[in-house]
């Protein structure tokens, strides 16, 4: 039976005889059901016209994304270090050449997400490395494919592997999470994001919504409170979750900036001319 995905979010789904009538995460009001109608697609469809691409994106740090570009364009990453590596967000295709690929740099040893709409094909990748999925405690009821392989959490951070620490932060999911590596950055350290805080156009700044898609914002406890989560940490870089949405130099005053400016335009504050 195929596990269905979600050609909207790119989520994977239960293996089923036939595909769901909808796609929980798309029909919340965070995400939105296609113009089109609810589709679905297998792992087996999307490699006959999609392939992916790794790219380093520092030392020790390689993205892998999707061409042509599916569903939300997310683009995963894989935090390699001494004792083993992490995939951070998923991405929905995994083939052949994939594994063989992420294999020759090590292979995965654990996989943690941003966030559900980020969750993927994970299970795919889970089981095809033999690693754990962090979840969560409070974001578990989105996860749509359940797996022996699923690593439930519930404190406030953890280590899927020493020296990394996953960190729940809230505001676009309850169990919005970052991950914190020390050693990126050439040691100055660097914070994986997706867009629990999303990296703008304007790179030197990052934003925070409870919708990106339909535009609803976060209150302004909220986003004060996430500046506070990610201040306990050391981080000059934020990767957020999209091929070059990167904030590169003084991404801790970046994040703790855009909060103030965030709080600021939602109580009415503009800036001098």
């Amino acid at each position: 039976m195929p596990a269905w995905i979600c050609l909207t979010c790119g989520v994977q789904h239960r293996d089923t005889p036939e595909p769901p009538p909808s796609c929980a995460i798309c029909v919340d009001e965070r995400q939105y059901v296609g113009w089109e109608g609810q589709q679905w697609t297998t792992q087996v469809d999307l490699a006959g016209d999609h392939t992916n691409e790794l790219r380093e994106e520092e030392p020790g740090l390689v993205g892998i994304g999707t061409t042509p570009s599916l569903a939300i364009g997310q683009r995963a990453l894989l935090v390699r270090t001494q004792s083993g590596n992490v995939l951070w967000d998923c991405i929905s295709l995994l083939d052949e050449a994939t594994v063989a690929a992420v294999r020759q740099l090590g292979g995965i040893a654990a996989i943690c997400a941003s966030h559900p709409h980020f969750y993927g094909a994970m299970i795919d990748w889970a089981e095809a490395f033999d690693a754990p999925v962090f979840v969560p405690a409070v974001d578990r009821t989105w996860l749509m494919r359940p797996s022996d392989h699923v690593m439930v959490w519930d404190t406030e951070t953890t280590e899927p592997l020493p020296g990394l620490t996953l960190a729940r932060i809230g505001g676009h999911f309850d169990g919005a999470a970052v991950l914190h590596w020390p050693d990126g950055a050439g040691g100055r350290g660097a914070l994986l994001t997706g867009d629990t805080i999303t990296v703008v156009q304007d790179r030197r700044w990052v934003s925070f919504m409870w919708s990106y898609p339909n535009l609803i914002p976060l209150d302004a406890d909220t986003v004060t409170d996430i500046a506070r989560r990610v201040s306990q940490f050391r981080f000059q870089r934020v990767y957020g979750g999209w091929w070059g949405r990167v904030v590169v130099d003084d991404g801790a005053l970046a994040v703790s900036n855009s909060a103030a400016r965030y709080v600021a335009r939602l109580e009415g504050q503009r800036p001098a001319r």
